[in-house]
């Protein structure tokens, strides 16, 4: 073999090694939450423009969380029904070892929305998330898996 084929397979070597994405310590993890400046500041509405997940780190998807208690019950009201999707989120993390400030995405599906119910899903985020919310899209529909439901919420995380 050649000395500039050697140098070549080294020095691939050495690049493919350099890389390979390495998950950051756990005290090093942090999502990067971005509203640029030249956009309007979604902050005070409980969501972000962007989220940046740190190199390496792993992604996982929860699938729509309803209203619905562990009975499978679902009350009439909307306020209830958010209070408990975002409970049953709250569940969903635990169940994959993940918190909220893993959370980089929300979609939320809310039936017949209108501005009056804006109040109830931006309490609900900022309990839940404080003051770093995820990116997240609201999506107006007329109804949902079930007559009863009213809204729901799926997330995109991103594990350590």
């Amino acid at each position: 073999m050649s000395r500039a084929i050697k140098h070549l397979l080294i020095g691939g070597l050495i690049i493919m090694t350099i890389a390979v994405p390495t998950a950051s310590p756990a005290n090093e993890f942090k999502l990067t939450i971005v509203n640029p400046q030249a956009l309007y500041d979604p902050s005070p509405n409980g969501y972000s423009t962007a989220v940046i997940a740190p190199l390496g780190a792993r992604i996982a998807y929860i699938s729509g969380q309803g209203g619905q208690d562990s009975t499978g019950t679902l009350s009439p009201d909307f306020a209830v029904q958010v209070k408990q999707a975002y409970a049953n989120l709250h569940a969903a993390l635990e169940g994959i070892g993940a918190r909220p400030d893993q959370v980089a995405k929300l979609t939320v599906f809310v039936v017949d929305h209108d501005m009056s119910k804006l109040e109830v899903l931006t309490r609900n985020v900022k309990d839940m998330f404080g003051e770093a919310p995820p990116a997240q899209t609201l999506v107006p529909v007329p109804k949902l898996a079930i007559d009863p439901m009213l809204f729901e919420v799926e997330a995109t995380v991103i594990l350590e």
